[in-house]
């Protein structure tokens, strides 16, 4: 299917949202025929996008011919079910490559993640994102994270410059500043939940107008992480305090143990549900034996929830 841009619209801006981790071997390469079986389970749930090669994808793990192999897969595996969505970043001429190979292998749109810089200033991060966004025909969502994070005035002047940016995704947790932005922009563009773990936002999430996020657990408890979404959008407080509090707590808890558990987890957590994607790649590591187990134990108790 080709989605026109407001249907992508559509589908970003309500439904659960999935970010696949990355398949590797034993050896750390790609693994092409195992994460083609990822994607055809992810896409036999009720998700409404898939984000390949993001954050929880190691986009920043990856080459170029590695993404170029993923996004093209990605679309072919998915098969215009939901609309794929690939990443893009790191400076502005690796962001216009990244776009442009998504954009040849039929993605629906990039992800524009925040610029590897250790300070930026709005004016530039504004710059950055328009000269990447001018580079590609394809719909751009901003990742308002880390270094690039953009405020209430700058997400203005971007999406004035750019008629092709649909979309923000919150990757910082600050309700206040977002709630700004969600209000000075309005519904010029459509907004995601991003932090790690997102769910733990989600009702803080809804009270400002943002409906959906991303779920990175859905890689290894997409049922639960499926009952969580609906529950919240149906406004059934009990359930959704009771999933927090014996799951995502807990999950949370073990997440801040190390810097980069929130996608080491996850490789983690899909090995345990026998649905193995590798290791992570260097600077993150997995998880020891003894988190291992404990993971194991949250999965069975989102198994019973």
């Amino acid at each position: 299917m080709n989605f026109t841009r407001e249907g992508v619209i559509s589908a970003i801006g309500d439904g659960l949202l999935s970010f696949p981790i990355t398949d590797f071997d034993t050896s750390g390469n790609f693994d092409a025929e195992s994460y083609r079986k990822r994607l055809e389970w992810f896409v036999s749930h009720e998700i409404s996008a898939v984000f390949v090669a993001g954050g929880t994808g190691e986009f920043f793990n990856l080459s170029l011919d590695e993404y170029r192999e993923i996004v093209t897969l990605a679309v072919e595996a998915v098969g215009g079910k939901v609309p794929v969505i690939a990443s893009a970043g790191l400076s502005v001429g690796g962001g216009q490559a990244f776009a442009k190979v998504a954009e040849d292998a039929g993605a629906n749109g990039i992800l524009l993640m925040p610029p590897y810089l250790t300070e930026c200033p709005q004016a530039g991060l504004v710059e950055y994102a328009r000269q990447i966004c001018d580079s590609t025909t394809i719909n751009v969502i901003y990742y308002n994270r880390g270094n690039g994070v953009l405020d209430a005035d700058a997400v203005q002047k971007l999406a004035d410059a750019c008629p092709n940016l649909i979309g923000l995704k919150d990757g910082k947790g600050d309700i206040q500043a977002l709630n700004k932005i969600v209000k000075t922009v309005g519904d010029r563009l459509v907004y995601v939940g991003g932090v790690p773990t997102a769910e733990i936002f989600a009702e803080a999430y809804l009270a400002i107008g943002v409906n959906t996020y991303s779920s990175a657990v859905f890689n290894f408890v997409p049922e639960m992480a499926l009952k969580f979404y609906r529950e919240l959008r149906n406004g059934n407080k009990e359930v959704v305090k009771q999933i927090t509090q014996e799951f995502f707590i807990p999950f949370i808890n073990l997440r801040d143990n190390c810097k980069g558990y929130a996608v080491s987890l996850i490789k983690e957590g899909a090995d345990i549900i026998g649905k193995p994607a590798g290791s992570v790649r260097s600077p993150l590591v997995m998880p020891t034996r003894e988190e291992r187990q404990e993971l194991k134990q949250l999965i069975d108790i989102a198994n019973q929830l």
